[in-house]
């Protein structure tokens, strides 16, 4: 997989506002936030997209889900929050490094797109 803003968000040569890290993954603010919360939580590990992940890839995909539920209780969030993922150019994705959204802070419609 190529560098993509995110692997260099990883590594510390762009910053960001991080809300969790542990070494499995890191949760940031959205630059282009879609809602009042909008975090970004990505895997250490480079996957271009969750088409690409394999069965290797199991504990980490779970410990991504949970971890978006570990930083929406510490946000306050209660139960009012929805979580995305994009797969892939023609469903919105625009940084080729797997990412889920959690977004919250306002009313979402459905569907969604």
């Amino acid at each position: 997989m190529s560098e993509t803003i995110f692997s260099k968000i990883i590594d510390r040569d762009i910053p960001a506002d991080i809300v969790f890290e542990d070494d499995l993954c890191l949760a940031f603010r959205d630059v282009n936030p879609q809602a009042p919360t909008h975090i970004l939580i990505i895997p250490k590990k480079p996957i271009a997209k969750l088409g690409e992940a394999d069965d290797d890839d199991q504990a980490l995909l779970g410990h991504l889900l949970l971890k978006t539920r570990e930083i929406a209780n510490d946000l306050g969030l209660g139960d009012a929050y929805r979580v995305v993922i994009n797969n892939g150019e023609n469903a919105g994705q625009t940084v080729f490094h797997l990412h889920l959204h959690l977004l919250a802070g306002r009313p979402f419609s459905w569907p969604p797109g």
